[in-house]
């Protein structure tokens, strides 16, 4: 749930210097992408966003854990009876997300697809799931459990059942991809935005920055604070649209991969840097480390910043992040 973005873009397309700017939304990976392409004319700026949506869905193809044909799915079909030979570029992917998964934890976790969905955010649950039930949930999960083996490009998930998901990482991964690919081609200056996970490089038409304005969940009509990104990425994750309420306590969509609980505390973190993949694997990791632990793993990593808002409404930002900021 990424609504709290809010980019400011210059709208004419046009500058003195005639590059054009174009945009195109469409649907890929499941979800909206909007790509936006600066050229020196109309038709290369439409030809390279092409291109942009030929990446996204090979990629697509790829890592996709609902594609039954795909490489993700095959590792998946075969946990608990041997480990599957995938491309380099998807056990590199798994990889990075393994290394996250060990850094926080388990609080990211590349397993969790093997959840089960016992929680219901379409008004439909009526009541608290049993602590067995809740338990059970997770029994599947754990990234303690996969093999990679790099000499032979494999995969191994050793528990029956297991499954991996790059449903935190893949937007990100491809528009970090899409971002390296139109700039081998010569295209100066874009935004890949796959459902808020944006990967932006070069300037505007007009020789300025491309900016991102910070909406506060609890007060989503104002915009506390506009952060410049140059050759940056942006990602934010966020609990406070989908949730339930029992006895009176607020359970949010995101799930504790480790407890099979909903985690609490933090209504949205926003993350810059210079890798959207890398961006959405801390912001999906400190939704449920909370604001201490997340923030303390997040210091570790002085090329990534991020702008964190507590359930109670409180705001907290990295030390290094730049831009232009209200009174928190």
């Amino acid at each position: 749930m990424k609504p709290v973005l809010c980019l400011l873009l210059l709208l004419t397309g046009f500058s003195a210097t005639s590059q054009v700017l174009r945009k195109r939304a469409v649907k890929l990976m499941g979800s909206r992408f909007d790509i936006t392409i600066v050229a020196s004319d109309s038709l290369s700026a439409e030809q390279h966003i092409d291109e942009v949506i030929a990446e996204v869905t090979r990629i697509e193809n790829l890592i996709s854990d609902w594609k039954t044909d795909s490489q993700v799915s095959q590792v998946n079909q075969n946990a608990g009876v041997g480990p599957v030979r995938v491309a380099p570029e998807v056990f590199a992917l798994t990889e990075r997300a393994l290394h996250f998964s060990k850094i926080t934890k388990g609080a990211f976790d590349i397993s969790f697809a093997a959840m089960d969905r016992i929680w219901k955010f379409d008004g439909s649950m009526t009541d608290m799931p049993s602590p067995e039930a809740v338990k059970k949930s997770v029994e599947k999960v754990g990234y303690e459990h996969i093999v990679l083996d790099r000499t032979r490009s494999t995969i191994f998930l050793k528990r029956k059942g297991m499954k991996i998901g790059f449903g935190a990482l893949g937007e990100g991964y491809a528009a970090d991809r899409c971002r390296d690919l139109m700039l081998a081609k010569g295209i100066k200056a874009g935004i890949v935005n796959g459902s808020g996970d944006m990967s932006t490089w070069g300037k505007q038409p007009d020789g300025s920055d491309w900016l991102v304005g910070i909406t506060n969940p609890l007060r989503k009509d104002t915009v506390f604070a506009i952060v410049p990104l140059r050759q940056s990425a942006v990602v934010t994750s966020g609990s406070y649209e989908k949730f339930v309420i029992f006895n009176g306590k607020r359970y949010a969509h995101i799930i504790n991969p480790r407890t099979g609980y909903p985690a609490t505390g933090v209504s949205s973190v926003t993350v810059f840097g210079p890798s959207a993949e890398t961006a959405n694997g801390f912001s999906t990791s400190m939704m449920v480390l909370g604001k201490d632990a997340g923030l303390n793993l997040l210091k570790k990593y002085p090329d990534y910043s991020c702008i964190l808002i507590t359930d109670d409404g409180r705001i907290f930002s990295s030390p290094n992040l730049t831009g232009k900021k209200d009174k928190f």
